[in-house]
């Protein structure tokens, strides 16, 4: 096994970690040669490969530290808005008032 160790992939990911990875032989010449052929080191290939394979993390929604921090008082707010709407439905469904 080979240890590939470039340095550099804080430029690339700053303030993320670093990690030391080894790796078989026939691995790590496969991953110089991709680095070479992009032009990289093969740290900055090895993070923007696992990159481009493990799951994106979802984007943080600044509004949803907010969701649930205020109290309306009204515990049926949410199925006030159903009730009301159901009962609109069903009035338009039987038609014009006689």
């Amino acid at each position: 096994m080979r240890q590939i160790l470039g340095g550099r992939a804080g430029r690339a990911y700053p303030g993320l970690m670093t990690l030391t990875v080894h790796l078989p032989g026939e691995l790590a010449a496969a991953l110089e040669a991709e680095a070479a052929r992009r032009g990289q080191t093969p740290d900055q290939t090895a993070a923007d490969l696992l990159a481009e394979r493990l799951p994106a993390t979802a984007a943080a929604d600044p509004v949803e530290a907010f969701i649930g921090s205020a109290d309306s008082g009204d515990p049926g707010w949410a199925g006030r808005d159903t009730r009301e709407l159901r009962a609109e439905a069903a009035a338009r469904r039987a038609g014009p008032p006689a």
